[in-house]
């Protein structure tokens, strides 16, 4: 396949992201609802992508978001700063002190296990992201003037306001002018949906977004809400569409949007909330391609293995343009991202490329 990439010598950035960043807040093995203390961390759908190209794979980094200027919107920078991604084009919002003016995200999330499922608690609304507009970011000079190779954004930030989805198609069509490549998570939530139009208006953003992306990634649930795309021989529970079901659904997408050069979705079947089957699919140039099946994955945290496989995949797709090579990437990061807590990756790229090549879990010393 052939991405036109821009040449990284003429580009600030390999990748950015545009997405809200919430303080994720963890009980640990606990429960929310009874704990004392809880572990703090920084992570977001679109964010945990461009973390992931740096710290993971090394590349060139930064998030556009915004925060209220307070304490906790310092602690998310310091995050940031910690992950290695660049945080100067954060915007700084004035707050009131109280959160009425806008405020900062917080996601209160517990791991579950066995039998007991994830659950994820979020306080989201009002915040500094969902409150920008076009006008509180510079978009030509970021992607005109700093240069930028590839942009993520996704549906979890097209949800949080009418203002975020008219931002964020502002942002893509300023890196389509000027040959940025842009990738976008179709991420379907529901309950975000819900205030600002449900079902048809998720369609209607997501629909015009879809004219302009170029690697677009989502689950079964998301392209058939999202872009209103009917799965042949699939029955109303969604859960059980099998292998063909996801092939002739993302061939469906390809077909409906020639502008795509890649659709993908990850495949996971839960049989614990500690233990899933995971890998994932990809199209590109009119074939398929199967990453590795992980059978039985043993899960710690299974928040952000999405993200993490976009960002395996975006790395993949940029350094060989090859759509098989690069699901294999995405599949082996997502998987070893599920292995430790937080959102966001702790794995480095010796360690995928390991898992890719087959080297199990032996101590190495």
């Amino acid at each position: 396949m052939k991405l036109n990439l821009r040449p990284a010598e003429e580009c600030k950035y390999d990748a950015v992201s545009l997405g809200e960043v919430m303080l994720r807040l963890d009980p640990g093995e606990g429960r929310i609802r009874t704990a004392r203390n809880f572990r703090a961390w920084e992570g977001g759908g679109e964010y945990n992508v461009i973390r992931g190209l740096r710290r993971c794979f090394g590349m060139r980094t930064a998030v556009i978001t915004a925060f209220a200027k307070n304490e906790i919107g310092m602690l998310m920078e310091d995050f940031i700063l910690q992950g290695g991604v660049d945080a100067s084009l954060i915007k700084w919002m004035e707050t009131d002190g109280i959160g009425r003016i806008c405020r900062n995200g917080i996601n209160f999330t517990e791991r579950g296990f066995g039998i007991r499922g994830a659950i994820g608690c979020s306080d989201r609304a009002n915040t500094a992201i969902s409150k920008a507009t076009s006008k509180d970011f510079d978009f030509d000079h970021i992607f005109g003037e700093l240069g930028v190779r590839w942009l993520h954004t996704g549906g979890i930030y097209a949800a949080l306001s009418e203002q975020s989805g008219e931002t964020l198609l502002r942002a893509i069509r300023t890196a389509k002018k000027y040959g940025t490549i842009v990738s976008y998570d179709l991420n379907y939530r529901p309950s975000m949906w819900s205030a600002i139009g449900g079902l048809n208006k998720a369609r209607q953003v997501n629909k015009e977004i879809a004219r302009y992306v170029d690697v677009m990634i989502g689950n079964e649930e998301d392209f058939t809400a999202c872009l209103g795309l009917e799965i042949e021989g699939n029955d109303a529970d969604l859960k059980e569409l099998n292998l063909d079901g996801y092939k002739k659904m993302i061939n469906q997408a390809a077909l409906t949007y020639p502008n795509f050069k890649a659709v993908a979705t990850t495949l996971r079947t839960v049989k614990t909330a500690t233990v899933n089957d995971w890998s994932a699919i990809c199209w590109a140039d009119g074939e398929i391609f199967k990453s590795t099946d992980y059978k039985e994955l043993e899960i710690m945290d299974r928040v952000g293995g999405g993200d993490s496989f976009a960002s395996g995949l975006i790395y993949g797709l940029m350094t060989t343009e090859n759509a098989e090579t690069a699901v294999n990437y995405g599949a082996a990061h997502g998987a070893l991202a599920m292995t430790t807590p937080g959102d966001t990756t702790m794995a480095n790229k010796e360690e995928v490329k390991a898992l890719m090549n087959g080297i199990g879990a032996r101590v190495r010393r």
